[in-house]
């Protein structure tokens, strides 16, 4: 158990990626802080993990830096420190391009890159106060280099995601904090199913980008972001891992009108 001990923090944990982050961390022996928008549903995931001993729960908004700053306040208050961050909270909008709202893009922008920002802010702010360092792990998205018109918020913000690990990497390197990112292809999550898997047709789409030929498990994401946590990826700092079934070494096709 190579993370045993260590005190780890997960935005957007009441399901999918964060949830199964938080198991996995829990099995590992990491004492557990999760935070969701969604109280109800962080509710039903902190009982369905259960350790009490080592689980807290923190309601907020990442979009607002108090409730971050809150978060990282909690997971000190109740286990002494923090070791690892990860800023996962995230949402998906599937809409056209020229039909996005300024409302529209406002929260997905909020959510997605400025919530992982201020989690990159008070996380590192906690580490360089209590020493030893730590590590930060924001999650970006195949999205981040694909170019898919119907998610466009979501890809901007992916996008500016990469630009925010990399230059934090730079940036925290002398508090030995390391900065990384995971980006997941297709992940079978409820997001998944409310903004990309919207019909079969769409489905049998993304299957025929996906080399491995299925949508990948939460739980296959989870197990990146522990290798990343622990010190069997100590000289990894600045990089974006991608878990997605091989999507990205396929290029990506758009309709081709007959003449």
């Amino acid at each position: 158990m190579k993370l045993k001990d260590k005190v780890a923090a997960i935005t957007g944990a009441a399901r999918g990626i964060g949830k199964a982050c938080a198991k996995r961390f829990l099995d590992d022996g990491v004492k557990v802080v999760i935070s969701d928008v969604d109280a109800e549903g962080l509710a039903a995931t902190a009982a369905e993990l259960g350790r009490p001993d080592a689980l807290r729960t923190v309601v907020g908004n990442v979009a607002k830096r108090a409730d971050v700053d809150q978060l990282v306040a909690t997971a000190v208050k109740e286990f002494g420190r923090l070791d690892i961050m990860v800023n996962n909270a995230g949402v998906a909008r599937n809409r056209d391009i020229l039909e996005i709202t300024e409302e529209e893009f406002d929260e997905v922008i909020g959510i997605n890159l400025k919530g992982a920002f201020f989690g990159v802010q008070a996380a590192a702010r906690q580490m360089i106060a209590q020493g030893g360092g730590g590590v930060i792990i924001n999650m970006s998205s195949v999205n981040a280099l694909l170019a898919i018109p119907a998610l466009a918020t979501y890809a901007m913000s992916k996008g500016g995601m990469k630009q925010l690990t990399s230059v934090a990497a730079v940036a925290l390197a002398p508090h030995n904090i390391r900065v990384v990112a995971v980006g997941p292809g297709t992940i079978l999550t409820d997001m998944v199913a409310s903004s990309i898997y919207t019909s079969e047709d769409a489905r049998k789409t993304v299957m025929s980008r996906t080399p491995a030929g299925r949508g990948g498990e939460p739980s296959e994401v989870a197990s990146v972001v522990a290798f990343l946590a622990s010190d069997d990826a100590s000289y990894i700092t600045g990089q974006t891992i991608y878990p997605d079934g091989g999507r990205l070494i396929l290029n990506y096709t758009v309709p081709v009108k007959e003449k």
